[in-house]
């Protein structure tokens, strides 16, 4: 069985919409006190607050008359709030994550019911302290007699409600396909496969870009606190969702394609955090998403059965020439096509580099092959380092 979460919209009543917004603003507030005694706790007295005594400080405070409000909703999303905050400083502390952030009411927020705080039956969904069922727009049916273990109600910036729903599944495998693929990301193009083909990028951020910086520019002109600044900050949630909810659907369905037509996918493990640092290539970098692309391939190989194989970032495929294993010693990134030195081979360098990748990953799947090259720079570095410390 595998866990799986279906999304999707809501238009509640106007009760319903008053009760979400109190538990949303109750959840938020619990956390963001609960940072601030930790993090106060922490400096002050150099003493660790763990989640049982936040749990502690929330009975406390639902007892005082000023947060007597607390008491109003339901209080497993409150609860599940101070779970979250213990598991951003579990990856705080474990270095996979940066120092946990004080929450905003106007990024909206989410709430988390488990199965104590909702009832499902017969296809409805009623939450805690709700007289009328959720009004859900079903665009997918769930799964035949699987129930929900846990909803997350949550409000986006724009305005928009969502529910998403995590049941237990059985996915069923893909037939097992012959067919094996590398995969070299870019920007022009956003998707090389090893076949020839390329997909192009659909570049989602620069397309709508002058009506957002239209938008930001009259946002940015609005008196703080007034209603015209909120109506201009709903206008820009609105279209960075536009753009969210495109470049989302176009990279689902491409990846979906890519799963289905081919057992064995390869493609490069980069560190997309530092390439990202290039202020002249960051902005087309973040909107091509390769991270986003990547993990998609990861959860969806691993629901139906495929291989996904990560080359080590430091392979040479652009500059290994795919026909003779030649490396050259420096290649520009305007440098699109280039002929080998030792074979005299034309190629392309994307097509070239996909290859490289599928090759590579092959080795690694056969024997487990370490595919970064003697002469690379960081196995020199470190071997002189070695040599350095003996």
């Amino acid at each position: 069985m595998t866990q799986k979460a279906y999304r999707y919209r809501f238009y509640p009543t106007a009760e319903q919409e008053n009760l979400l917004r109190r538990t949303l603003g109750c959840t938020r507030l619990v956390y963001n006190r609960a940072l601030f005694a930790r993090t106060e706790g922490w400096y002050e007295r150099q003493e660790r607050i763990g989640y049982k005594e936040t749990s502690a400080l929330l009975t406390e405070w639902k007892k005082e008359e000023e947060f007597s409000f607390l008491n109003e909703v339901s209080s497993v999303p409150l609860q599940q709030g101070l779970r979250h905050l213990q598991k951003a400083f579990t990856n705080f502390w474990a270095g996979r994550a940066r120092y946990p952030n004080f929450k905003k009411k106007r990024n909206g927020g989410s709430a988390v019911f488990t199965k104590s705080a909702f009832r499902w039956k017969d296809g409805e969904l009623l939450l805690a302290k709700c007289t009328e069922a959720l009004p859900i727009r079903w665009s997918r049916q769930l799964p035949q007699g699987a129930e929900p273990s846990t909803v997350t109600i949550k409000l986006e910036p724009s305005g928009r409600w969502f529910v998403s729903l995590l049941v237990d599944v059985e996915i069923d495998r893909l037939p097992v396909r012959s067919n094996k693929v590398g995969i070299d990301l870019g920007i022009s193009s956003l998707v090389t496969l090893s076949t020839g083909e390329k997909v192009a990028n659909p570049k989602t951020f620069k397309a709508k870009y002058k009506r957002l910086r239209k938008a930001q520019k009259s946002l940015s002109r609005k008196s703080k606190g007034s209603n015209n600044r909120q109506k201009a900050r709903l206008k820009v949630a609105k279209l960075q969702a536009e753009i969210a909810d495109t470049r989302k659907d176009f990279l689902h369905k491409l990846t979906t394609q890519l799963v289905r037509d081919n057992q064995v996918i390869a493609v490069e493990d980069l560190a997309v955090k530092n390439m990202v640092q290039n202020h002249k290539l960051a902005q087309s970098i973040s909107d091509a998403s390769w991270g986003e692309l990547v993990r998609q391939l990861e959860y969806k190989c691993e629901w139906y059965g495929r291989e996904l194989i990560r080359i080590d970032r430091w392979f040479p495929s652009s500059k290994r020439c795919s026909s003779c294993g030649h490396i050259v010693e420096k290649m520009r990134l305007n440098v699109r096509d280039w002929v080998c030195p030792e074979c005299g081979c034309h190629h392309d360098r994307d097509i070239n580099a996909a290859i490289n990748i599928l090759a590579a990953g092959q080795a690694v799947s056969v024997c487990g092959a370490t595919v970064r090259p003697e002469e690379s720079k960081s196995r020199k570095a470190g071997a002189t380092k070695q040599k350095l410390r003996s």
